[in-house]
């Protein structure tokens, strides 16, 4: 019997990796523009926001992972997107409500081993992680870098974590609050924020926001994304990013407009149509 290739990858990296303007803050290795960024990991193929779907990425050595954060009742800093498990596990509880010890409890590649038709043997369960699980990926992964999502006031806390893991220098944040985003700055101001905007934004009300707030890029929905809104973008000294492209072409053509950052669930797909276009 052949092997689909995602479930060999699958259990493959449960063993393990394989592996501006005056006024911007200069970055080391110009680190922006490199800018595939996997959402949630290496989602496509693995179980979102999991150490597996972290390694994966990192194996495909994308220039960024992005992954969401929640505080939990007993004030852990654990990796997950939606506020509940249950779109993702077997079990729907509070993150906010629940002690890390029963968020241990829930299976979150339930939802995934749904969607793809797995079997338990093809995608064996998976818990939360805590950031401080992830962190140490990152610190020697070739120039991989972390981009962190607070989905709850826990930007303190995780630059703590940042700090204590010594990983300033390979994580950025990213989310549309301007709340946690100036919180990051204003707590570690040579951290990269790269500033979530949906697609209706105010484009000229976010440039002179971001510029304020020292922020190093706005990142627009993929359906506001115009060669306009990119040219305005990167005329103020700002990178250009786009959120979340997986359809080839859409990725094509925001390539040959100047985006720099792309989030994908897809990375391994990104990185193929880039290097087409080299």
């Amino acid at each position: 019997m052949t092997i689909p290739v995602s479930i060999f990858l699958y259990c493959l990296a449960l063993k393990g990796p394989a592996l501006p303007p005056p006024d911007v803050r200069p970055l080391q290795d110009t680190m922006l523009h490199r800018g595939v960024t996997a959402h949630r990991g290496n989602s496509a193929e693995f179980v979102e926001n999991t150490l597996p779907a972290f390694q994966s990425a990192i194996a495909l050595q994308v220039d960024w992972v992005e992954l969401d954060i929640h505080r939990t009742r007993d004030e852990k800093i654990v990796v997950n997107h939606d506020r509940t498990t249950g779109r993702t596990g077997d079990r729907d509880l509070s993150i906010a409500e629940s002690t890390y010890e029963e968020l241990q409890s829930v299976d979150i590649a339930t939802g995934f081993r749904k969607k793809h038709g797995l079997s338990l043997a093809a995608c064996p369960p998976q818990h939360m992680p805590l950031l401080e699980e992830v962190l140490p990926l990152f610190v020697n992964a070739g120039g991989v870098r972390l981009s962190i999502q607070p989905k709850a006031d826990c930007v303190e806390e995780a630059i703590a974590l940042i700090r204590r893991f010594g990983a300033a220098e390979v994580v950025g944040f990213n989310d549309g609050n301007l709340e946690y985003m100036s919180k990051v700055k204003a707590l570690a101001p040579t951290v990269p924020v790269f500033w979530d905007r949906p697609a209706d934004a105010d484009i000229d009300r976010d440039i002179r926001i971001a510029r304020e707030k020292g922020f190093e890029a706005l990142v627009v929905h993929r359906e506001g994304i115009t060669p306009a809104v990119v040219r305005k973008v990167k005329a103020a000294g700002l990178e250009m990013g786009a959120w979340t492209v997986n359809e080839g072409q859409q990725m094509k053509n925001f390539l040959n407009i100047g985006v720099e950052r792309i989030y994908t669930d897809n990375p391994r797909l990104l990185i193929r149509i880039q290097n087409e276009l080299k």
